[in-house]
């Protein structure tokens, strides 16, 4: 998200869309800022978890999340008054967080860090550093860079290319064929009746939901996109898209037991490939596994409402 977009963030910006088989799959909804396009994004356990953690913050005296005013410096309105999830203490009026005040915050973090770890003397991150990060892992791991610029709200793929530190050859390639892709779409739509361009159909919509079921494995569920083909073999537990669902970590661990097993009788008969082919995968399987246990030993912290800084300090 944009740093405009972070600060707009309210209770109401959280939809979840359930399936018809039960599944619940949560959703943030970003306001039009930029681009003026509002954008929904599928939310994963862990920001789920963050920002149900700020929820619970707010609601943890059994009150509403308070209703606030918003200035927007852009527009130069205010907003209704709305259940804003950073709101701050301004004397004994409520405010929300304007983005310089967290560009300090970010500054006197880095401030700290520099104490203990020298690496970050002298630099300066800004909120959008960590979107230029953000989306350079994603790319980095595999996504294909047409989704991945629907993500941040990108209308042109030229844009997110300019965010990506690092290109290897998959990611040229993913680009390469979305251009080629996107020229060729536009070309057919210039020769084709505007009339063909429809609504989708039932059986086109349930074969869109037919996706959520088809990355459906044993320990989750694949995190690659709409019409996106497996490119690791269905490798899952080496794969960066699969997301380990909490209920099967037992399963990891049986998993772990019988790979460990593997391994010793390979060492006795000396099968070197074998022994190194079983490691990365327990590598792996061990990183899922600690990723997936992260969010349960987070417990929520009582950071308590935050309020001006003394003149001078």
């Amino acid at each position: 998200m944009r740093i405009e977009e972070l600060c707009e963030l309210t209770h109401l910006s959280i939809r979840q869309y359930q399936r018809p088989g039960g599944e619940v799959i949560a959703l943030l909804v970003i306001a039009p800022s930029k681009t003026d396009r509002e954008r929904v994004i599928p939310m994963s356990a862990e920001p789920f978890h963050v920002v149900a953690s700020i929820i619970r913050r707010h609601a943890r005296t059994g009150r509403p999340i308070p209703l606030v005013t918003r200035y927007d410096p852009h527009d130069k309105v205010w907003s209704p008054p709305m259940p804003f999830l950073f709101p701050r203490q301004n004397g004994t009026v409520p405010a929300v967080f304007n983005p310089g005040t967290i560009q300090k915050m970010i500054e006197r973090r880095c401030l700290a860090l520099a104490e203990v770890h020298p690496g970050f003397k002298g630099l300066k991150f800004t909120p959008h550093d960590f979107r230029r990060i953000f989306i350079t892992e994603l790319v980095n791991s595999g996504l294909p860079i047409h989704i991945t610029a629907a993500l941040p709200g990108h209308l042109n793929v030229q844009t997110t290319r300019g965010y990506v530190a690092v290109f290897d050859e998959d990611v040229i390639r993913h680009y390469q064929e979305h251009q080629e892709h996107q020229e060729h779409l536009e070309h057919r739509r210039q020769i084709r009746p505007l009339g063909e361009y429809r609504n989708s159909t039932s059986d086109e919509w349930a074969e869109f939901e037919e996706h959520f079921d088809r990355r459906k494995v044993e320990s989750g569920a694949c995190g690659s996109p709409y019409g996106t083909p497996c490119q690791h073999e269905h490798a899952c537990l080496r794969c960066p898209m699969l997301n380990i669902n909490p209920k099967m970590l037992s399963r990891l661990d049986e998993i772990e037991t019988d790979l460990s097993d593997r391994r010793a009788r390979a060492e006795q008969e000396g099968r070197l490939g074998e022994i190194e082919g079983i490691d990365l995968i327990l590598a792996f399987l061990r990183q899922k596994r600690e990723e997936s246990r992260r969010p349960a030993r987070v417990a929520p912290v009582n950071l308590g409402m935050p309020g001006l800084r003394p003149a001078g300090s």
